[in-house]
């Protein structure tokens, strides 16, 4: 049975971790971390995540729960999130990230980790969104290259603080690997005033930011005539907490490594 850890219980996120860990047969609950000195340090996880009282109380640092765990499971800041992997390859601890926003800068630091720390990074854990990529990857060959264009449309709450969202970056970094392009040098991300005709091989994003919605993403490729749409709508975030408990199960144990979400699901 794998001992689990969250990192930022008092979050959105965090909560449902929470929940979803509890919920796990194949779990336990092993502690919660929220910010050094937060009025929560003591309080009791299952309260603080409304699933009921659980006996396991949320930490101000890792290092208090540092014999209890085996994999930490990730959702905060890149900060954090950098400084709590230093920390499990110190300890020798796996680790699932489901954090975004990271720079370039970061990226590399994280990357730095991949013989130290087994790491599970993905910019979204759902089972249903990694099947997508999977599909997209399929529709990107048969289309990308016959005149199609292919725009990338997502939309989540009003609290989320990155755009576009990490699972529309690698759903376009998908399709661009698959048509040999970098998506560096044909990702739109902006489109004002006299901008001029799109060109045939650039990959446009769009991003929507309203009320609560949990998150949803859409890739069109458009023609003459037709358009083909690969949509993945997500209505609770527990759809997340759940993957994220199984690759939490699925990294424990293993060969220090970067893997992500085709490895833990046997997508590749």
């Amino acid at each position: 049975m794998s001992s689990i850890a969250i990192a930022g219980v008092a979050g959105r996120m965090g909560r449902v971790l929470v929940s979803a860990v509890s919920q796990d047969e194949q779990a336990r609950l092993a502690g919660g971390s929220v910010s050094p000195g937060s009025s929560l340090v003591g309080a009791d996880l299952g309260e603080l995540a409304g699933c009921g009282r659980l006996g396991v109380v949320a930490v101000g640092s890792l290092a208090d729960i540092a014999d209890t765990f085996d994999v930490l499971i990730d959702f905060t800041s890149p900060v954090v999130t950098l400084a709590n992997l230093a920390f499990c390859a110190e300890h020798g601890k796996a680790m699932v990230i489901g954090t975004t926003g990271f720079s370039d800068k970061e990226l590399a630091e994280l990357d730095s980790y991949r013989d130290r720390v087994p790491m599970v990074f993905a910019p979204n854990m759902s089972v249903g969104v990694n099947l997508t990529l999977k599909l997209l990857e399929t529709a990107a060959k048969a289309l990308g290259d016959e005149g199609y264009d292919i725009e990338v449309v997502e939309a989540h709450h009003r609290h989320k603080v990155d755009a576009p969202s990490g699972t529309a970056l690698r759903m376009g970094e998908v399709v661009a690997d698959a048509l040999g392009r970098n998506l560096k040098e044909h990702g739109v991300f902006k489109r004002v005033g006299q901008c001029g005709p799109r060109s045939d091989k650039e990959i446009g994003f769009a991003t929507l930011r309203a009320g609560d919605i949990v998150g949803e993403h859409t890739v069109m490729f458009a023609t003459e005539g037709e358009r083909v749409e690969i949509t993945h709508k997500a209505s609770s975030r527990m759809t997340f907490a759940r993957g994220a408990v199984r690759a939490a199960r699925w990294v424990a144990g293993r060969s220090a490594g970067r893997y992500d979400m085709s490895d833990v699901l046997g997508l590749e």
